[in-house]
């Protein structure tokens, strides 16, 4: 039997993403209240700019007054898709201690400060889902915290940011740099005015916080994922892996060690083999490889951005959470049990691809060898090439940590022979 009173939904934010959970609630409501089992309200709407017009939304329900709406005490639900560290925090921690639980879209706040938002949901008995906050409409978390529950998780390998992945695509398909790349997202729309958190990694960094504790049963904290933009990926460094038979994606590495006594969570560039799934992810879309004990690889894709992408996933929170409600409930909290530490980067063992600008005379190649076998850097495969007293000598290692191979290159250029380093990137995905 359906409960007639409905439950009472509080907006924090009606951008893009708001706006779409707004109408979504609206114009499925019926459906919504079946699933349910109990209608939904949106109760209020809290906004920064109350004068804007918002098709669909009744005027009377908007409000600048983001704290007030969360003390109502009589909010069953809070969605929070204002994102940033304040007001937000506050905000979401006042609705738990008035009685709501909360749906978030969040990231960078899940990422720096998830532990204490689980804590204070756990403590007034609340519930705290934020499936939108990590690859827009794709179900990841829910299948990481809830379908594997069962199975041991040993590596999430993703593209979780659909600015970068554009951009790198456009620039493997067409030949294009990077700023030809970069303005052309900007046009269409892919990209901010400001692209830095995309293309600097930040948002990426945040989501592998956030996956990384979720599949390792760890708390894992924006400052423990090592990051490193796209910035300085060049059309050379295409023209290399195509040679290679590899494209470069921006990706998102959450890895337990071989012997299980520890994880590492690490953003940056990577050549992967033509063959791997994700290689064929293409524009703006996302897609995360999960590779577990009992269950195998898996790979979760679609659309990572956007208003109604985003917003579908919300609303599927929302109606979990709202069911939730009605059973005197509440979903899956913090699992960190496992608490196990975050290597630094030095540790991380992976291929490596580099590419120097070496003077063009007998010995250099032996020189260069010479280096990596001090350094303990197995060499996979050398190519040569030089014209005019100059040359490029690419190397491909076999597998080596990112210590020993920060050392090799350190030695590299300080040889007469090497005139500069002009690109590293690591080589994943095999």
């Amino acid at each position: 039997m359906m409960r007639t009173r409905p439950l009472k939904v509080a907006l924090l934010g009606c951008g893009v993403v708001g706006s779409e959970v707004a109408r979504i609630m609206t114009t499925h409501a019926d459906d919504l209240a079946q699933r349910i089992g109990a209608p939904v309200e949106l109760a209020g709407v809290a906004v920064r700019r109350p004068s804007r017009v918002r098709e669909g939304i009744d005027p009377a329900l908007v409000t600048t007054d983001a704290t007030a709406l969360v003390k109502r005490g009589d909010i069953d639900v809070v969605v929070e898709v204002i994102g940033g560290i304040e007001p937000a925090r506050s905000l979401i921690t006042t609705a738990f201690e008035h009685g709501a639980s909360v749906v978030s879209a969040n990231k960078a706040l899940l990422a720096q400060d998830g532990a204490a938002l689980h804590a204070a949901a756990d403590e007034h008995g609340r519930d705290l889902y934020y499936e939108a906050a990590v690859a827009g409409a794709i179900p990841l978390i829910r299948p990481l915290r809830e379908s594997l529950a069962g199975d041991k998780v040993n590596r999430v390998l993703g593209i979780v940011n659909g600015t970068t992945n554009f951009i790198l695509d456009a620039m493997d398909s067409t030949g294009a740099g990077y700023q030809e790349a970069l303005d052309e997202a900007t046009a269409l729309g892919y990209a901010e005015a400001d692209p830095t958190a995309d293309v600097e990694g930040f948002d990426a960094a945040a989501k592998a916080a956030i996956l990384a504790g979720i599949a390792f049963h760890t708390r894992v904290r924006l400052d423990d994922v090592y990051r490193e933009g796209m910035t300085e990926v060049t059309a050379a460094d295409f023209r290399s892996a195509k040679e290679m038979g590899c494209t470069i994606k921006l990706l998102a590495i959450c890895e337990r060690s071989k012997d299980g006594a520890s994880v590492t969570a690490r953003v940056h560039p990577a050549m992967i083999p033509l063959s791997h799934p994700l290689a064929s992810v293409r524009g703006a879309y996302n897609a995360v490889f999960v590779e577990s004990d009992a269950a195998g690889q898996l790979m979760f894709y679609g659309p990572g951005a956007g208003g109604a992408p985003t917003a579908s996933a919300v609303l599927g929170d929302l109606v979990a959470v709202c069911r939730n409600r009605l059973n005197g409930a509440t979903g899956p909290g913090e699992s960190a049990y496992a608490a196990l530490p975050v290597s630094p980067m030095g540790e991380v063992v992976t291929r490596y691809h580099i590419s120097l600008d070496v003077a063009d005379k007998p010995g250099v190649l032996a020189q260069v060898a010479t280096v990596f076998a001090e350094h303990g850097v197995s060499i996979d495969t050398v190519r040569q090439q030089g014209k005019d007293g100059e040359a490029s000598l690419v190397v491909v290692t076999h597998r080596a940590s990112d210590a020993s191979l920060t050392g090799t290159v350190g030695a590299l250029r300080n040889l007469d022979t090497v005139r500069g380093v002009a690109s590293i990137m690591r080589v994943e995905g095999e």
